[in-house]
């Protein structure tokens, strides 16, 4: 057998370079395309909960902050993290912008230009209710004891 013929099955075997590259951006930090989209989107995002421009009754009185939004790598999905400042009944809020996405997602569309308007889910943001506990176990006398 010739040795052209023993290193057919081996190239097989790679997977095509598009593949791979997919592969490779799942476990990587966002790419700088990823991260200034999210930027802009929040900008949009947050402008639109500073008009009040809804329809649903349930987010007509809501003050609510985008924290940050995180791309996928295809720019086709954004999830926006979501907060009230100074209250926690955001997860009560979140079934009304489910309800609300298509209309986000019109108006990144109108001001945004990119070849496709991502679909944006929300989430929860609780990295301040974290922090807060995070600081309040750092005050508790059994911590404070061996820090001292």
């Amino acid at each position: 057998m010739s040795e052209k013929a023993r290193r057919k099955p081996e190239a097989a075997k790679t997977p095509p370079p598009r593949a791979r590259k997919k592969v490779e951006r799942a476990g990587k930090a966002p790419s700088q395309r990823m991260l200034r989209v999210g930027e802009e989107v929040r900008h949009v995002l947050s402008e639109i909960f500073t008009r009040h421009d809804f329809r649903d009754p349930d987010l007509s009185d809501v003050l609510i902050t985008v924290t940050e939004v995180r791309m996928s790598p295809d720019i086709k999905h954004a999830t926006a993290f979501v907060t009230r400042l100074g209250r926690t009944d955001i997860d009560a809020k979140l079934p009304a912008l489910a309800r609300a996405a298509p209309f986000f997602r019109a108006q990144i569309a109108h001001a945004m230009r990119l070849r496709v308007a991502p679909d944006v889910t929300f989430q929860p943001d609780t990295a301040l209710e974290y922090a807060m506990h995070i600081n309040e176990l750092m005050r508790a006398p059994e911590v404070a004891k061996d820090l001292g």
